[in-house]
């Protein structure tokens, strides 16, 4: 009765451990989760009571579907501000969360027979959706000693006449790598002369450590051309529930295909929402993400050193993000049944790197308080001496 596409879809890993992990909790467990990907921090007054005044002033309505005005050109000077970037609003969608701005993007430019080549590890989703459009993902391994980033000579030996997309993700999810200006110069490098595309993740630009963020895009005139650049507010003001993402492209073609998909599917986003991002984007919320900022650089810190204090776990130290991808290799090359083990005997959840296309390692989440932290640790560690 269903679907080819939909039964060749599989439920999301990172979503399924956090929904496990809650029905314990629910059900009077002694469970320390470190699965989601969601800041522990509540959205900031500022936002709140923007979203309140949008409310009582009756902004209830349907929309225009890649949002209103004020909305995309607000949007357009933060990418100006921050990235250096120049897009105008009509080169500008808001979806519902970035995934909406994935599966928009993807649902119009791909097709049987091409191929989008995904760094791995990669976020869980990626090649669910590129699998749904009908296109194939091309896998490009990375590694610790790498920090988990491509080469542009495992790019270059990677693109192939059916090369349609290339995701990148900086800083990554999972593993907090964030790409160079000096390393995304050399991809682009790889890149001239095709048409390829390149999708770019840009969710946990703020939050960012010991190294600068760079957007693909600013890199030259031709990585503007061909990138799609995609971002929100999930991550950089805990706006997770609120569900706003956008995406921005020059690319006139790509923008009026989202947006005829968009006015036949969900339609414009949350009206409230809308008004709420503007103070997400304005700098209105500066104050609460540097907050923020500075809290997950010192939880990271204290969990990198917990880790690395073990014989039996290894981890690098992220420049972004609030993930630590942790090495389990000297422990078990089944990430899946050490995190079953583990959720079990321990009452600790984390998510298997099997989820992220790459086995021996677990995804750990530091959007947790310190004691919590420590806890979670303590007990890892425990299990992993064992």
């Amino acid at each position: 009765m269903l679907s080819k596409r939909i039964q060749s879809l599989s439920p999301s890993l990172t979503i399924a451990i956090s929904t496990l992990a809650q029905e314990l909790k629910a059900e009077g467990k002694d469970v320390i989760s470190f699965s989601a990907g969601e800041p522990d921090f509540n959205t900031p007054q500022v936002i709140k009571d923007a979203g309140i005044a949008a409310i009582t002033a009756g902004f209830t309505k349907y929309t225009a579907v890649p949002g209103i005005i004020e909305l995309r050109e607000t949007i357009a000077a933060k990418l100006k501000r921050d990235n250096a970037l120049e897009y105008s609003p009509a080169n500008i969608i808001t979806s519902n969360g970035a995934k909406q701005s994935l599966f928009n993007l993807f649902q119009v430019a791909l097709e049987e027979g091409d191929e989008v080549i995904i760094p791995a590890p990669y976020w869980v989703t990626y090649p669910e959706l590129v699998k749904y459009s009908g296109a194939t993902s091309i896998f490009i391994e990375t590694e610790d000693i790498d920090n988990f980033k491509i080469t542009a000579e495992k790019l270059k030996s990677a693109i192939t006449p059916k090369t349609k997309m290339l995701i990148l993700t900086t800083p990554s999810n999972p593993t907090g790598s964030l790409y160079s200006k000096e390393e995304l110069s050399k991809l682009g490098e790889v890149l001239k002369g095709t048409d390829i595309l390149v999708a770019s993740d840009e969710m946990y630009e703020k939050l960012v450590y010991d190294a600068a963020f760079t957007a693909p895009a600013s890199i030259s005139d031709d990585m503007f051309q061909r990138t799609i650049t995609i971002n929100g507010l999930s991550k950089a003001v805990a706006m997770t529930g609120w569900r706003f993402g956008y995406l921005a492209t020059p690319n006139k073609e790509l923008i009026s295909a989202m947006n005829k998909l968009q006015s036949q599917s969900t339609s414009n986003i949350c009206s409230i929402t809308q008004h709420a991002a503007i103070a997400g984007l304005d700098g209105s919320a500066d104050a609460d993400i540097e907050m923020m900022r500075q809290a997950f650089k010192k939880r990271r810190d204290l969990a990198v050193e917990l880790f690395n204090e073990s014989d039996k776990l290894s981890v690098n130290k992220p420049d972004g993000a609030f993930y630590l991808f942790v090495n389990i290799k000297k422990v078990s090359n089944d990430s899946m049944q050490f995190a079953k083990d583990l959720l079990s005997e321990k009452g600790v959840a984390v998510v298997p790197g099997l989820g992220f296309g790459t086995e021996g390692y677990f995804r750990f989440s530091f959007a947790s308080d310190e004691e919590t932290i420590r806890e979670g640790i303590k007990r890892i560690r425990d299990f992993c001496e064992k």
